[in-house]
């Protein structure tokens, strides 16, 4: 099989059938074999009723239901786990992502040897205070971070090699990151294509100004993760000895202070008593104890057996 195209979808009924009749008269007009997996993550509208009715219509229609929402990356995990093309395309549902691109993207990733392809909305529909700004402001940190020369790492267009997707897991809302993971997992080759993007036809959209937050806090987790994940004592040991270290200082410090004050009969104020003191200490005890937590979290997540459990209602 040429190409799987995944679809992850929440809400979008109004849209499949249209979208289902691109894509079939893109791989009909380029004599690709295909499948279209679409990934329903606890619609509440008929969008898994439509996607049994393509079914019917078409052999090369496939589905998967969760029983409640789980988010954009635990449908990509889904539907990269059934996924069998040589090369494997995502793309929303919402009509922004036009197939027409497929063609070229499968080609960059047979013919030029890319492990993975990502969409780049040079421009963009969307309002541009509430999206096109603090996605450029998000792009760029992604990009200093993690070293890939991207300008849109989140676009939803995207091509992989299949070996790619069969060896990364996407999970909590890591599906941001896919380019990241992938170089991770030594997959070096990564290009880029200019995409076209177009407004939505139907609906709204499903992502709120929080993603830009939670994007930002997930970049963290990942590069930390990357960087000290297999060698916690790298960050912690070094860290902490500072801090000790300092501490040890300015103990002697101080009671060197409070001696040299008693020895010449001088009255000196005790350093505890001081209320700007306690406070430092308490903020600097409870920012060590939420990032550690926080750490610990996530490795615990990593770690669980049931952390990409997903309860499939039905699958076509």
């Amino acid at each position: 099989m040429d190409i799987s195209i995944v679809v992850p979808l929440f809400n979008e009924a109004e849209s499949l059938p249209k979208l289902h009749e691109w894509i079939a008269q893109v791989m009909a007009q380029n004599h690709f074999s295909y499948e279209i997996i679409f990934v329903n993550d606890g619609s509440t509208d008929a969008s898994w009723q439509v996607i049994k009715d393509l079914q019917k219509q078409s052999e090369f229609v496939h589905g998967i239901c969760f029983r409640r929402n789980y988010g954009k990356s635990a449908a990509l995990y889904c539907g990269f786990k059934a996924a069998q093309g040589e090369v494997v395309i995502t793309m929303d549902a919402d009509l922004q992502d036009s197939p027409d691109e497929i063609p070229e993207l499968y080609r960059m990733i047979h013919e030029d040897g890319f492990d993975l392809v990502s969409g780049w909305k040079q421009k963009r529909y969307d309002n541009k205070l509430t999206k096109n700004l603090p996605s450029k402001l998000f792009n760029a940190t992604a990009r200093k971070v993690t070293g890939i020369q991207l300008h849109d790492m989140n676009c939803g267009l995207k091509a992989y090699r299949l070996e790619v997707v069969k060896n990364i897991e996407v999970f909590s809302e890591m599906h941001r990151y896919i380019p990241y993971l992938a170089k991770n997992a030594g997959f070096t080759k990564i290009g880029e294509k200019v995409v076209q993007h177009r407004k939505r036809e139907f609906g709204v959209s499903k992502f709120g100004l929080n993603r830009f937050v939670n994007g930002y806090l997930d970049l963290m987790t990942l590069w930390f993760l990357n960087k000290f994940g297999k060698q916690p004592m790298h960050f912690f040991g070094l860290v902490g000895s500072l801090m000790f270290l300092i501490g040890f200082v300015a103990v002697v410090v101080v009671a060197g202070m409070k001696l040299h004050a008693l020895n010449h009969g001088i009255r000196a104020m005790l350093l505890g008593t001081n209320p700007y003191f306690h406070i430092a200490i308490l903020m600097m005890i409870l920012g060590c104890m939420l990032f550690l937590a926080g750490f610990l979290g996530e490795l615990v997540i990593r770690n669980s057996q049931s952390r990409n459990d997903y309860l499939i209602r039905e699958t076509l």
